[in-house]
């Protein structure tokens, strides 16, 4: 392979990273907690969309407990968009993992 091929190589990831970052905002995923009582939506880029919180929750004297499962929702979602990240990416570079600790886009 000459360094020509190997440029265009690059170039060509280089658009397709470009062109899956930009198709991350479509990407839905649904994390939640407390067997369903928090459910919370996001897209691909760690943005939460929605957030469905079940009435029986809602009390004051069980504030603290909401806002726990409130935060275990998002944690799962946000966890569930990096995966999915990480599986394009993963098909997009031909199966090349990528490093350990890289996460894209976040």
């Amino acid at each position: 392979m000459n360094i020509g091929q190997m440029m265009r190589q690059m170039q060509d990831m280089q658009a397709k990273m470009e062109d899956m970052q930009n198709r991350l905002g479509d990407v839905e995923v649904i994390g939640q907690s407390g067997g369903g009582m928090v459910v919370v939506t996001m897209n691909g880029k760690a943005e939460m969309r929605k957030i469905v919180i079940d009435p029986k929750l809602i009390n004051a004297e069980e504030k603290e407990m909401l806002e726990d499962l409130i935060v275990a929702a998002v944690n799962d979602a946000k966890a569930k968009a990096e995966k999915q990240v990480a599986e394009e990416t993963e098909k997009m570079m031909g199966g090349l993992k990528l490093p350990p600790g890289v996460k894209l886009p976040f």
